[in-house]
């Protein structure tokens, strides 16, 4: 969602802000806003639309002039780009925003559940608010609060909303001073010389410093110039451990390609080998996974796992079911998140819930989690960002490691959890009935995957032009059977995600039972048909949307020349096994959706009304 930056310290905060919240660009763009710390006062400037338009503001009231590390005492202010949940993107709703005096200021991820009540009340007491958001209650509601006690305000104050929320706030009085506090919605404590940096990403931090500490919810940091201190619920001042940050600013730039989507597209070779690296050993023909060693027993005895996670991560899963279900034998359902307790599932002892998250941070799937462990099942994660608050409230899980994924679109992200997937299925399936030779099949082949995805990559000049052909149609359908009905759902996500043109995903047995009334000569149909084992049916659904002048697009087997003769355009994947032909087909989809916007002249890495972490539900 929202992106925040805070800073206090012995610089100029101002330029540390600015490209903090640009690094964070990519969690929301509607709007933007900076709070610093000038002389005996603090003050703000907001802007609507991206961080240049807030750059452009500050030029012109000559705040950068002003932002004068003497005059400042060192250095202390705070920013925050916006993704709009509640009221639209103006410069009233940006924040950060103030109480009626203009002393208290404070940014905010997440949502306010009682601001309506919290604000009629506010009001009524003579309370002025000047947007339509849920946050300002928060300022107001402090300044009704305060009488001189920073911590003892704020403590008080959140024991009085219900909600989520990340917070960083500053106040007039107080200019060695900085709080922020945690529930539902991360942040991050970034340790450096004698300064200190709070963001709700690692990618603001990183810059400045490596040394971070992971705020867990309830915990409030409380900082000035001189010390830092971690007070829990219990208004316990308490110990942190201090993490190490293991990428490096490199893996959050761009590397000379003109978007982060392209350069994440093409990094998959790497991240696919990065996500199985040393998790293997082909001769014994089983998958070595750390993160679950101390629950290693407990899995044995699992009867049944339900996968959870929303948009991209879920049609993972989807794939995930089928290789855990046909070579682990183990009974899979795959659920949204954003249902899944709400249907009330049937959870015991027996139950693997296992939540698939790029961000661990997502609200949907973490309120899974607790819903799971409240239940009694145990809960799994597959899992990017290291200290997020889904890594540390799962029992077990297993880490990405492809580095940050910046592109709002996920790319490399899918393939690796797929990759993933495909390790947990021989794992599960080593436990119980999967033989040496077929563990050893599947691993030897995840093991040169890499080089294959790299050989597909290398066509991109041709799925480019395939792109330039099709780039106008206003529909499309994506049909895939089995394995690769999971890759129809995926393709037509990341079409409409940056493209915004209608598309669809069918699994392709369902197409004349609806969605066949869809197909004319205007509306180009994509298959994933390789050579498997539903090859001859998808071949058959192929004939049925030919029948009635519709376009067809196919990925297939390298050198099946049966599939050339009954479609338009044949775009070749290299031949794996069954279960892996998701990871290569999804590579030629995931070019096909860049180069159409692109060529539409849209902004691919930032797409209109999403933002990368879903932080509220």
């Amino acid at each position: 969602m929202c992106g925040i930056v805070g800073y206090i310290g012995k610089n100029n905060a101002l330029p540390i802000l600015i490209d903090g919240i640009k690094r964070l660009e990519y969690r929301g763009y509607d709007s933007a806003g900076i709070a610093l710390y000038l002389g005996n006062k603090i003050e703000s400037v907001k802007a609507v639309g991206r961080i240049k338009e807030l750059e452009s503001c500050l030029q012109t009231l000559g705040v950068c002039e002003r932002a004068d590390p003497e005059g400042l005492l060192g250095g202390l202010g705070i920013a925050h780009t916006r993704w709009a949940t509640h009221g639209a993107p103006t410069e009233a709703n940006a924040h950060p925003h103030t109480d009626c005096q203009g002393k208290i200021w404070l940014v905010h991820n997440g949502i306010i559940e009682n601001y309506i009540q919290l604000k009629e009340h506010l009001i009524s007491k003579g309370h002025k608010f000047k947007s339509d958001t849920d946050t300002e209650v928060i300022a107001h509601l402090f300044e009704d609060l305060y009488e001189g006690d920073l911590l003892a305000t704020l403590q008080k104050t959140l024991s009085l909303i219900k909600g989520a929320y990340g917070l960083v706030l500053i106040h007039s009085d107080h200019p060695h001073k900085m709080l922020a506090a945690k529930m539902g919605s991360p942040l991050m404590v970034g340790l450096g010389d004698k300064e200190t940096i709070i963001a709700s990403d690692a990618s603001a931090i990183i810059n400045n410093t490596k040394q971070v500490i992971y705020l867990n919810d309830g915990e409030i940091a409380d900082i000035n110039r001189e010390n830092l201190k971690i007070i829990n619920s219990q208004n316990e001042v308490i110990d942190k451990k201090v993490e190490k940050i293991e990428w490096d600013i490199e893996a959050a730039q761009k590397g000379g390609y003109n978007h982060f989507m392209l350069k994440e597209i093409f990094e998959q070779p790497e991240t696919v080998k990065n996500s199985i690296r040393g998790r293997y050993i082909i001769e014994d023909g089983k998958a070595k996974l750390g993160g679950l060693d101390n629950f290693t027993n407990k899995i044995r005895e699992i009867k049944k796992i339900i996968i959870v996670a929303c948009g991209t991560a879920r049609n993972a899963g989807l794939a995930g079911k089928y290789m855990i279900e046909e070579y682990a034998g183990v009974p899979t359902e795959i659920d949204y998140a954003s249902e899944f307790r709400y249907r009330q599932p049937i959870l015991d002892s027996q139950t693997a819930v296992m939540v698939i998250s790029q961000s661990g941070e997502t609200a949907d799937t973490l309120a899974a989690v607790r819903e799971a462990k409240e239940k009694g099942a145990l809960t799994l994660g597959i899992v990017n960002t290291v200290g997020s608050t889904i890594a540390r409230e799962t029992d077990a899980g297993v880490y990405n490691h492809i580095g940050p994924e910046i592109s709002v679109a996920s790319t490399k992200a899918f393939t690796s959890e797929l990759a993933i997937l495909s390790l947990l299925t021989v794992f599960l399936g080593r436990q119980r009935k999967m033989s040496l030779i077929m563990g050893k099949r599947i691993l030897e082949e995840l093991e040169i995957l890499p080089k294959k995805i790299a050989k597909i990559l290398a066509a991109d000049k041709k799925i480019k032009a395939i792109a330039k052909k099709y780039k106008n149609a206003k529909n499309f359908a994506f049909l895939g059977r089995k394995y690769n009905s999971s890759i129809a759902f995926e393709g037509a996500l990341k079409l409409k995600e940056i493209s915004y043109i209608h598309a669809e995903g069918f699994v392709s047995g369902e197409l004349k039972h609806g969605p066949i009334a869809l197909i004319d000569k205007n509306m180009p149909s994509i298959f994933i048909a390789p050579k498997d084992s539903v090859y001859e049916k998808n071949m058959s659904n192929i004939e049925e949307v030919r029948a009635r002048c519709g376009k067809i697009i196919a990925i297939a087997t390298a050198g099946d020349k049966a599939i050339k003769k009954i479609s338009d355009e044949v775009i070749y994947i290299p031949k794996t096994l069954e279960m892996l032909t998701p990871i290569l087909a999804t590579i030629p989809l995931q070019l096909f959706a860049y180069y159409v916007a692109v060529l539409k002249g849209l902004d691919v890495d930032k797409p209109r009304n999403l933002a990368k972490s879903v932080t509220v539900e």
